[in-house]
């Protein structure tokens, strides 16, 4: 596959504009920006992440969860 230069850059917004309308490209635009955006704060997390296994080990409970635990311990 060839680059997009240019002309295929001008031809592209061209072509967006004919199919969305130009009230429409801005939001389409945000969308793709948060799409991205979230993409790399993800593929981020992974790689500084620890491993699954550690993580899981250490992972707290929930606050619900630990008052359940709590209840069974203490009679009334």
């Amino acid at each position: 596959m060839g680059q997009i230069g240019v002309p295929g850059i001008i031809l592209l917004v061209i072509l967006a504009l004919l199919l969305f309308g130009p009230n429409k490209l801005p939001e389409l635009g945000r969308a793709v920006g948060r799409t991205f955006r979230e993409f790399k704060d993800g593929a981020r997390e992974i790689i500084d992440d620890e491993p699954a296994s550690k993580k899981k080990e250490e992972a707290p409970q929930p606050v619900a969860a630990q008052a359940k635990v709590e209840d069974k311990r203490l009679p009334e």
